[in-house]
């Protein structure tokens, strides 16, 4: 479903995804003009001005034709041919007038759908991210939104515009000449014939096109984040990751190009079709004037007319393709707002202000089920030719691995019958093999996910009573790849608290053994970490992660304290800083020193899901178990 590294995209097309325009549909797609209802009368005002004044210059034209210059009224000419300046610069000014409107209208619905749209992705789980590219929802906030707003500021306004300009121009026309205007209308359904059969070609390849730029948006999002960029450089894959995109920019190219072709060609018949009917109006109309039917004036005028007829006529039988593209935009924007939330809050949800710190998990299960109505669609996501085993634990790296192919088993328990309780203050260490189910069991209490069955108490509670805002503020986590921003080391640590003062930032980069580190920096806490913090090494990342959580000071910490990577240095000031900051605090941690398991109020041994055995260092060993066996093989020959 998303993310693999194979060349080749497979490209799902149905026949049945063409957009259905329901009463339903237009009503919400119109829900989005409604706050822009007066810059849309406004617009509808200028309109009208507008096309009055476009009506204005052929009569001008009939006068001087037919009366003025025959009659050599020197006068009447100055008069009229000031008039053939003044009309088109009022109506420069109208459309000035018009285009801000229009502008205020199509930018505020890009806003309204793109904030609508990250506010909605902000709501979504875990689980969601896990299974979505980050390009593909991208495309949709800036491409479908941008084709979306189409609908409203431009689509919608041409049809106005070219009803209002059909009809007052065939009134004009009847009443020069009746004749002539119904030969010039007899074509009309020509139009319409032309601009169905076309129509349906042009909206599928806008679909495609769509479609064939998230593909290349995707990957450009996987290769040029510093992660990516790294890992292509230290397989050598530069050369196949260009031939990769060059496949996926190639297909965009040739949709761009026959998207252009066929657009052409559909202009071209509709062209043809006006051609027709200018060829009748002035072979009919200039026998007539030959008979002395009607004057030379008046032909010039039909044909003036004529043109802008058949120019809002082409207009009104391209606006439903138009309409059909940009809905297709608007499907692709409301498949995201509509989705579930996986992560559902109480409808009267219990402020959780201060924790006390206890935490109880009753008989707790837990499997990553498969749920198809929390992913975007098959059809107009990417060609799905496999199955992303997406990574949830990237903590210890041997975890990663396995918790990764856990994910891919869906219907397999990851955690099953899981109990016990946490006293307020009290440090539990979680101590297993890899992928035994330890980074999910800390990810079920912030809900990250939630429990498939059982219960987590905080404080006595269930902890979905809880609103999920004020229960994130109580609870710390603190991982063993911290993810920093592409921005200073000021605003990394402001993220847990916005309005920490410069002592606050000072004291918690003290408490996690940072602070001389961050006084040496050249620009000191303004100084730029990287895209994730790359420019600092890990030690350095994890002290200001934990800065990070100091700050926020949750009542209750859950952290990962692996230090594989880390030198014996940045290690001792991690366990100094770690120290601090689990003291007075309830603490769940993935233990991998001996000086936190040996500290530890309880140590809970976890293996395939399961607590197999639980109680402090001493009885455990007594037991001459699992955790026996791991003390001698990983924890003792470490700290001996």
């Amino acid at each position: 479903m998303g993310m693999h590294g194979g060349g080749m995209w497979s490209y799902i097309h149905s026949s049945e995804e063409k957009p259905k325009i329901t009463w339903q549909l237009l009503r919400r797609v119109m829900a989005y003009a409604k706050p822009y209802q007066n810059q849309i009368i406004g617009m509808l005002v200028l309109i009208l001005i507008n096309t009055g004044l476009h009506l204005l210059t052929p009569l001008v034209i009939r006068d001087l034709i037919d009366q003025t210059i025959p009659q050599k009224n020197i006068s009447r000419l100055i008069f009229l041919a000031s008039a053939l300046l003044l009309i088109p610069a009022f109506g420069g000014l109208i459309v000035i007038m018009q285009r801000r409107l229009n502008a205020i209208i199509g930018e505020g619905v890009i806003f309204d759908l793109r904030v609508g749209l990250f506010s909605r992705l902000q709501q979504m789980s875990l689980r969601f991210f896990t299974t979505t590219k980050v390009g593909e929802l991208i495309s949709r906030l800036n491409n479908d939104v941008v084709g979306a707003q189409n609908a409203i500021s431009n689509t919608i306004v041409s049809i106005i515009t070219n009803i209002v300009q059909t009809v007052a121009v065939l009134a004009v026309m009847f009443t020069l000449e009746w004749h002539l205007t119904l030969i010039s209308i007899i074509i009309l359904p020509l139009f319409f014939v032309a601009a169905r059969k076309m129509g349906g070609r042009l909206r599928d390849i806008a679909r495609n096109g769509m479609e064939a730029n998230a593909k290349m948006n995707a990957m450009l999002n996987e290769t040029l984040n510093i992660g990516g960029a790294l890992l292509v450089k230290l397989f050598g894959q530069a050369v196949d990751e260009t031939n990769r995109f060059e496949s996926r920019a190639k297909k965009v190219r040739d949709i761009g190009i026959q998207r252009a072709v066929t657009g052409v060609v559909f202009f071209m018949i509709i062209g043809l079709l006006s051609a027709v009917g200018t060829s009748f109006i002035y072979g009919i109309g200039g026998y007539l004037v030959i008979k002395d039917v009607f004057t030379i004036g008046t032909i010039v005028a039909f044909g003036s007319y004529l043109t802008s007829l058949y120019s809002a006529l082409q207009n009104l039988a391209n606006a439903p393709v138009e309409f059909a593209t940009s809905i297709v935009s608007f499907e692709r924007v409301f498949e995201i707002i509509d989705l579930p939330r996986e992560i559902q809050e109480a409808p009267d949800p219990v402020i959780l202000e201060r924790a006390k710190g206890s935490i109880c998990f009753e008989d707790v299960s837990f499997r990553y089920e498969s749920r198809r109505e929390l992913e975007l669609s098959e059809v107009k996501r990417f060609g799905k030719m496999e199955k992303v085993t997406a990574v949830l634990s990237d903590y210890t790296k041997d975890e990663t691995q396995t918790e990764s192919t856990e994910l891919s088993r869906d219907e397999e328990w990851i955690l099953e019958h899981i109990s016990f309780t946490v006293n307020p203050g009290e440090l539990v260490a979680l101590v297993g093999p890899s992928g035994a189910g330890k980074t999910t069991m800390t990810y079920l209490v912030p809900r990250l996910y939630d429990t498939t069955s059982g219960t987590i108490r905080i404080d006595g509670r269930d902890i979905r009573d809880y609103q999920l805002d004020s229960l994130m503020k109580q609870i710390g986590m603190v991982t063993q790849e911290s993810y920093l921003f592409h921005d200073t080391i000021r605003t990394n640590l402001l993220y847990a608290k916005p309005n920490a003062t410069e002592d606050e930032l000072f004291d918690a980069a003290k408490a996690a053994h940072i602070d001389t580190f961050i006084r040496h920096l050249p620009d000191g806490f303004d100084t730029i970490v990287g895209e994730r913090g790359y420019r600092l090494s890990g030690g350095e990342k994890q002290r200001i992660a934990l800065a990070r959580v100091i700050l926020k000071d949750p009542r209750i910490l859950i952290l990962d304290e692996a230090t594989s990577h880390l030198d014996s240095e940045s290690e001792a000031l991690i366990q100094q800083a770690l120290d601090q900051i689990m003291k007075e605090r309830t603490s769940i941690v993935i233990a991998h020193r001996l000086s936190t398991i040996l500290a530890a109020d309880q140590i809970l041994v976890v293996d395939q899901g399961k607590i197999v055995e639980q109680g402090n260092h001493e009885s455990l060993l007594k037991i001459n178990g699992l955790y026996a066996s791991l003390y001698h093989t990983q924890f003792k020959p470490a700290n001996s």
